[in-house]
C-alpha cells in the first residue's frame, strides 16, 4: 500500500470529496434542512407545533445512537461499507418523510437519519485522514466538515424553491439530491486504512488520559446544548415569533448557512494560528454573546449578522475539537478512540437538550427568547469550566514553599 506521502494527488482528494458528500447528506441536509421546513409542516397541518419540535429532536437522539454504534458496525463490515450504508439510509429517510403516514412513522425515519449522521461523524475522519499526508490533514479535515456548512447553506437556498412545488415535493427533492451525492461519492471511499501500523501502536500507547481530555468532553457537551436552540428554532423565531414571515426566515437561514460555510475554514485557521485551546475559548465568548443578543433582537440587519456568527458554530467546532484532540492525545488509534468518545459526549447532550428545549418550548407557550438565554448560559458554563479546572490544578503555594 502506498504511504499517504506517496499517494497520488487524486487518490486522497477523492476520499476527501466522499467525506464532504457524507457530511453534507447526513448532517448538512438530514438535520439542517428540517429547520426551514418547520413553519410549513405546521401551516400545512402535517403535525402540530409541539409534534414538529419533538420530531426535530428525534434526529438528535438518532445521532447519539449512531455515534455509539458507528465503530461496531464498521468492525462487522468495513468503514467503507458502513459509510455507504449510512448514506443510503439518509436518502431513504428523505423519500419516506414525503409521506406523513403517522407521527411514529415520521419519528422513526427522522431517528434513522440521525443514526446515520452520528455513525458517519465518528467514521469519516478516521476513514479518510490516514490516507492524507500530514501536511494536508488540517485542510482535509476542514474540507470534510465543510459539507455540513454546504448542507446548511444549501437547505436555505434549495428548500424555499422546492416548497413552492409543495411540501411532499420538497422531501422528494431532498431525497433525489441525497441519492445523487451518494452515487457520485460511492467509489471515492478509500480501501481499509493502514491497520497494521495502527495495530502495532495500539499496545504501546500509554493508557494515561490527559486531564484536558475530560475538560474537552465537558465543553464539547455544553457546546452541543448551546447550539441546539438556534439550530432548531431560528427560522420559526423569525417567521412566526417575530411575525416576519417565511420569506424573511429563509433569508436569515441563508445567512446562517453562509456562516456555516465559513465556520470550518475560519475556525481551523484560528486553531493553526492560536492553538486549539485559546481558539475554543475565543469562539465560546463570541458565541455566548451572539446567542444572548438573539433573544432581544428583531431588526433584519442585526438578525442577519447574528445568524452569520451562529451559523459558523455547529460545523466550525467539529474541526476545532478534533484539533484539540490531536494536541492532547498522541497516536492515531488513541486519537480515534478519544474522538469517538467526544462525539458521544456531544451527541448525548445534544439529544437531551433537544427534548428538554422541546418540552420547555411547549410549556412556555412557544417562548423563543427563553431558549436562546438558556443556550447562552450553557456556553458561559463551558467557559467557566476551564477556569475551574485551572484553579483545581493550580499548585498549592504552601507545598511549593516547603520544596527545596
Amino acid at each position: 500500500m502506498l504511504s499517504p506521502s506517496n499517494t497520488p494527488r487524486n487518490a486522497f482528494w477523492l476520499p476527501i470529496f466522499a467525506g464532504l458528500c457524507a457530511s453534507l447528506v447526513s448532517i448538512g441536509l438530514a438535520r439542517f434542512a428540517y429547520t426551514p421546513l418547520i413553519p410549513s409542516l405546521i401551516q400545512a397541518h402535517w403535525f402540530s407545533a409541539g409534534d414538529v419540535v419533538y420530531l426535530g429532536a428525534a434526529n438528535l437522539v438518532g445521532y447519539l445512537i449512531g455515534a455509539l454504534i458507528g465503530h461496531p458496525l464498521a468492525r462487522r463490515t468495513s468503514n467503507k461499507t458502513a459509510l455507504r450504508l449510512m448514506m443510503l439510509a439518509v436518502t431513504l429517510s428523505f423519500f419516506a418523510c414525503a409521506f406523513p403516514l403517522s407521527i411514529s412513522w415520521f419519528f422513526g425515519w427522522r431517528l434513522l437519519s440521525g443514526v446515520a449522521g452520528g455513525a458517519i461523524m465518528v467514521l469519516v475522519a478516521a476513514t479518510v485522514l490516514p490516507h492524507v499526508p500530514a501536511s494536508r490533514k488540517g485542510l482535509a479535515s476542514g474540507a470534510i466538515f465543510l459539507g455540513i456548512g454546504l448542507g446548511i447553506a444549501g437547505s436555505g437556498t434549495i428548500v424555499p424553491p422546492l416548497l413552492n412545488l409543495g411540501l411532499q415535493q420538497t422531501w422528494l427533492g431532498l431525497g433525489l439530491l441525497a441519492l445523487v451525492l451518494t452515487a457520485i461519492s460511492w467509489f471515492g471511499w478509500p480501501s481499509a486504512a493502514p491497520q497494521a501500523a495502527m495495530t502495532a501502536t495500539t499496545h504501546t500507547t500509554s493508557t494515561h488520559t490527559h486531564p484536558g481530555v475530560y475538560l474537552l468532553f465537558a465543553q464539547y457537551a455544553l457546546m452541543a446544548a448551546g447550539l441546539v436552540p438556534a439550530m432548531v428554532f431560528l427560522v420559526d423565531y423569525v417567521a412566526r415569533g417575530l411575525g416576519a414571515g417565511q420569506h424573511i426566515g429563509a433569508l436569515i437561514w441563508g445567512m446562517y448557512g453562509l456562516g456555516a460555510i465559513v465556520g470550518p475554514v475560519s475556525y481551523g485557521f484560528l486553531a493553526d494560528q492560536l492553538g486549539a485551546k485559546p481558539s475554543i475559548r475565543l469562539v465560546l465568548v463570541v458565541q455566548a454573546i451572539a446567542v444572548a443578543l438573539l433573544s432581544v433582537s428583531s431588526s433584519f440587519a442585526t438578525l442577519a449578522v447574528l445568524a452569520l456568527i451562529l451559523g459558523s458554530f455547529p460545523p466550525g467546532i467539529v474541526p476545532l475539537a478534533l484539533a484539540r484532540v490531536h494536541e492532547l492525545v498522541p497516536g492515531h488509534h488513541q486519537q480515534q478512540v478519544v474522538w469517538s468518545r467526544a462525539t458521544v459526549s456531544f451527541a448525548t447532550f445534544q439529544a437531551i437538550s433537544g427534548f428538554a428545549y422541546s418540552a420547555l418550548f411547549n410549556a412556555s407557550g412557544g417562548h423563543h427568547g427563553l431558549m436562546f438565554v438558556i443556550a447562552a448560559g450553557a456556553i458561559v458554563v463551558a467557559l467557566l469550566l476551564e477556569l475551574v479546572v485551572r484553579f483545581m490544578n493550580r499548585p498549592d503555594p504552601l507545598v511549593q514553599a516547603s520544596c527545596p
